[in-house]
């Protein structure tokens, strides 16, 4: 069972990540903000991987520092939980409808960081939710999940309808590149013989 606990302790906030990469889509958080809690969820359900999140941060501010360290740690757990990578299939990609919203995530657990993020939200917030927040969530996810992300949401009129296709996308195309492909029989997916930085 690939499953790591990690927890990151700033002056800002205090996060603790538990992830099962080879779970069934358990969750549970206590983040303090509400409408990223659906998003995680999303991950966890369509990506088939357990995850809980407990984070303490300064919201009395505003949910910035939350959400960027959570995609920090999130990144930390992922890189700690998928060790050496060999025998993965280590490319991910999924297109993902939700009523008039349609999204595409790619990702490459290449040890290289690297976000093209393709987002225009028809409206600055959901909810009380500030949308430019998921670009530093994910920021925070490649560069200390050492992957390279690509997400576009090629078309959408409700912004909840854009994240959420989004974030579904993302646990899909997740799921496929830390799954196991059996044909590998535990090679590494790369000619460098690493998939490290």
């Amino acid at each position: 069972m690939r499953q790591v606990t990690v927890t990151r302790n700033t002056l800002e906030t205090q996060i603790t990540v538990t992830l099962n990469l080879d779970g069934s889509g358990k969750s549970r958080f206590d983040t303090g903000v509400p409408f990223l809690d659906h998003m995680m969820d999303q991950i966890a359900r369509h990506g088939l991987i357990d995850l809980d999140i407990v984070a303490k941060g300064d919201l009395h501010i505003d949910a910035h520092h939350t959400v960027e360290d959570i995609g920090i740690t999130l990144g930390q757990a992922l890189a700690k939980a998928l060790g050496d990578k060999k025998g993965i299939r280590r490319y991910g990609h999924a297109y993902v409808p939700l009523d008039e919203a349609l999204s595409r995530v790619v990702i490459d657990l290449s040890g290289r960081p690297g976000l093209d993020y393709g987002v225009e939200y028809t409206r600055a917030s959901i909810g009380q939710f500030d949308v430019d927040l998921f670009s530093e969530f994910f920021h925070g996810f490649v560069n200390h999940g050492m992957v390279t992300l690509h997400i576009d949401n090629l078309k959408g009129k409700n912004a909840h309808h854009q994240a959420e296709t989004i974030f579904k996308a993302f646990g899909r195309a997740l799921r496929m590149a830390v799954e196991y492909d059996e044909r590998a029989a535990g090679a590494m997916p790369s000619t460098k013989g690493t998939l490290t930085a």
